[in-house]
């Protein structure tokens, strides 16, 4: 059985403003990124068979932490399988790395429903290569949730 693993959170705003900030390469940069990591998008384009490459980047701070592709750097490839706008993303991500443990395409499942309060938002992951664990991959991405929350409110501003 493959890994996987849900978060889900109910953010204070349109679904339009989420599917704007979960498409757009700087917002990315900012919300995407757990913890007291940094980002660079290497290339973007949004489309459907399209995608974009990112480096995530562990602070030199962190001496126990092993990047997937390097001392310090989680590098991947997204490609977008749909795009249904306020709505859905669907993307398989692949890390660079020369560890297999960390190989195989993972599918993340991104779906936004309006609801009273906002708009819920659900991260679903599928096929977390062996190297990842579950719980650090719920870990990061409820971080990356309430950046994203965040995010979204300072752009409101």
């Amino acid at each position: 059985m493959s890994q996987q693993t849900t978060n889900t959170r109910i953010i204070r705003a349109t679904a339009e403003k989420i599917y704007e900030a979960l498409t757009n390469p700087d917002a990315l940069k900012q919300w995407q990124v757990p913890g007291d990591m940094t980002a660079k998008i290497h290339r973007f384009d949004l489309r459907e068979g399209g995608g974009y490459e990112m480096s995530l980047f562990y602070p030199e701070s962190e001496s126990a932490v092993k990047g997937k592709t390097s001392t310090k750097e989680d590098r991947f490839t997204a490609r977008y399988l749909k795009l249904i706008p306020d709505k859905k993303i669907l993307q398989a991500i692949d890390f660079q790395s020369d560890d297999p443990a960390f190989s195989g395409e993972m599918i993340l499942e991104i779906n936004l429903e309006e609801v009273a309060d906002g708009t819920k938002v659900s991260f679903h992951f599928t096929n977390i290569p062996a190297g990842i664990n579950p719980a650090d991959n719920e870990e990061g991405t409820r971080e990356s949730l309430e950046k994203l929350a965040v995010y979204i409110d300072h752009s409101s501003e």
